[in-house]
Order: C-alpha cells, then sequence, then structure tokens
C-alpha cells in the first residue's frame, strides 16, 4: 500500500501567503520536541529530523513548532513556545487529531551532566543529580547501576510527570480536548567525544553531552554504554507507565523506540556513526528506523485500531468487547 511522508509546516507557514490546506488532509497533527524535532537547517540537511520520516496510508500534516534549534531543552520552558501554547490552547486554535512530542530526553542529559559540586565547591545533593562520586558507588556487585543515583532519579521523574501532566491539561483547555498525545521513548547513546558540527545551529549545546559527565565521574571506559542504556530504560519505563496510567494520563500513547533495532555507534569515535548522527543525535537512517514503527503506532491510534490489540506484551488478550 502506498504510504505518504507527514507533510511538516511550521507555524510561520500558517500565516504566509499560502497556508496549508487543512481540508486536504485526513490527519491534522501539533507537534513540539526538542532537538529530535528540530527544524535546524543542518539537522534536515543530515536527515536527522524524526517527524520527516514519518509515513501514513492517509494524508497526514503536522505544525512543527520545535524550532530551530534545541527548542523545549526544558519541558517547563513552554513560555519560549508561545507558538505550540497557542496553536494548543489558544482562543483561535484548530481542532487537532492528535499532538506529537519529542520531550523528556533533553532533560536526561542536563541530568546526566549535572556536577558533583557546584561553581562555588560545594557539594549538590545526591536528589539533584543521576550521577554518583566515586565515594558514593554501591558495591560492584551492582553492577552499573552503582554509579546511578536513584534519589536523583526519584526527582527527575516526578519533574518529568508534572510537566506532562501540564501539556495534557494544555490539550484540554483547547479544541483538541481528549484527542490523543504521542511520545516516543529514546535510543541508547554511546558515550563518545562526538559533537555536534559548528554549524548544526545547536548554539551553546553543540556536545559532546554524556562523554564528558562519564569522565567527569570517574566511570569506568568499560561500563559507558551499560550507563546510558541503563538512563534511557529508565526513562522507558516511565514514559510507559504514565500512558499506562490511564486515569493520570488521559490520551497519553508512548512508542517504545529501544525495541527497535539500530547500529550502534563505535565507542571513540567522533563523526558519524552507526546510526547515529553525532553522540545523542540519530542520521538518516535511524530516524528511517524509528519513524518507520512509530508511524505504525500512531496511525493505529488515530484510526481506533489500537483498542483491538494486546495492550502489553506478547500473548496477552485484548479486554476489547
Amino acid at each position: 500500500m502506498f504510504m505518504d511522508h507527514l507533510a511538516c509546516f511550521t507555524p510561520a507557514d500558517l500565516a504566509g501567503r499560502t497556508p496549508p490546506d487543512f481540508g486536504a488532509y485526513r490527519w491534522k497533527l501539533l507537534a513540539q520536541g526538542d532537538s529530535w524535532f528540530s527544524n535546524s537547517r543542518a539537522k534536515l540537511n543530515a536527515h536527522a529530523n524524526l517527524l520527516q520520516e514519518l509515513v501514513f496510508r492517509g494524508t497526514a500534516m503536522t505544525v512543527n513548532c520545535a524550532g530551530t534549534g534545541n527548542a523545549l531543552a526544558h519541558m517547563v520552558d513552554l513560555e519560549s513556545s508561545p507558538d505550540f501554547v497557542h496553536l494548543l490552547a489558544g482562543p483561535e486554535a484548530p481542532a487537532w487529531d492528535g499532538v506529537l512530542l519529542s520531550v523528556g530526553g533533553n532533560d536526561l542529559i542536563a541530568a546526566a551532566r549535572t556536577p558533583a559540586h557546584d561553581a562555588a565547591g560545594a557539594p549538590i545533593p545526591l536528589e539533584l543529580r543521576l550521577m554518583r562520586r566515586q565515594t558514593e558507588w554501591g558495591p560492584p556487585s551492582a553492577g552499573v547501576a552503582r554509579y546511578f543515583s536513584e534519589p536523583g532519579w526519584a526527582t527527575y521523574a516526578e519533574y518529568l510527570r508534572a510537566n506532562v501532566k501540564h501539556l495534557l491539561s494544555l490539550r484540554d483547555q483547547g479544541p483538541s480536548a481528549g484527542k490523543p498525545v504521542f511520545m516516543h521513548c529514546y535510543a541508547v547513546p554511546m558515550p563518545r567525544p562526538a559533537g555536534a558540527e559548528s554549524n548544526d545551529d545547536l548554539g551553546a549545546a553543540s556536545g559532546p553531552w554524556l562523554y564528558p559527565a562519564m569522565k567527569a565521574y570517574g566511570v569506568p571506559a568499560a561500563d559507558w554504554a551499560a550507563v546510558s542504556r541503563l538512563m534511557v530504560f529508565h526513562l522507558a519505563q516511565l514514559l510507559k507507565g504514565m500512558a499506562a496510567d490511564k486515569e493520570g494520563f488521559p490520551g497519553l500513547f508512548v512508542f517504545d523506540s529501544t525495541t527497535v533495532p539500530l547500529a550502534l555507534a563505535a565507542p571513540g569515535s567522533t563523526g558519524i556513526s552507526g546510526d547515529w548522527h553525532n553522540e545523542i543525535h540519530l542520521n538518516h537512517s535511524g530516524c528511517f528506523k524509528i519513524a518507520r514503527a512509530w508511524s505504525e503506532h500512531i496511525e493505529m491510534v488515530l484510526e481506533g485500531k489500537h483498542l483491538l490489540q494486546p495492550t502489553s506484551g506478547p500473548g496477552r488478550k485484548s479486554r476489547a468487547k
């Protein structure tokens, strides 16, 4: 069956001389997110925008508010995203069929990068960072979890839940109340010295990101990949747990992108490697693999077919009547 790519527009396109014809599309979606949704010209040239790889059997369009850099680097920064808030809950907001969100990943990276001491040399409490100093490491029997701050994770998880609830409340204040909100998990990056090129329009967030944090906390290089995996899988479980809580997070649907097989970047590599453009951003092939699987998940929900599918895990019987 023929598949159409998601038609991507920006808020500026809506105000242009030839705005998109909403009536020409079966599905109309609003998008906001971090650098995985970025409209940066350099990232688009690298084919590293997840939205541009989404495909549907029916025609679909999105207005992407992610901007040109690391928009929504922190989820609470909605004040810097007035277009998204206006289009979602403003007095003249369109009625969307769904909302696409790419959030939480940049916040996770920022939490992992939190140093052990502040600028004055005072220790930063364990509940405010994701990594442990060497004197705080657990026993070797704990594996790579010995480097990980569970108190810090609890703080991050509370923060993420609160902000996703806020985003859902914004949805329910406008004409798209109750419509599905789609989020994806993230892929597992290899900590390595591969930052963004100088023309990637990522400003101060030019990376590398996890690599210096692993070195600063003295984590053995042999454990870097496993620590990265631990953090990304914690985030995936958190997001999936929110989606399963239909009362607390109504209309939230999460795609587990950690299940999509990707080619890992080579340890120590400094540029494009495997399915990765740099340390934390996918290249064309990586976006293609995740987006094609996510597309199917999104369209099933839009068509209501998810109600006939297993709710979780192989062999789980549907409870649909």
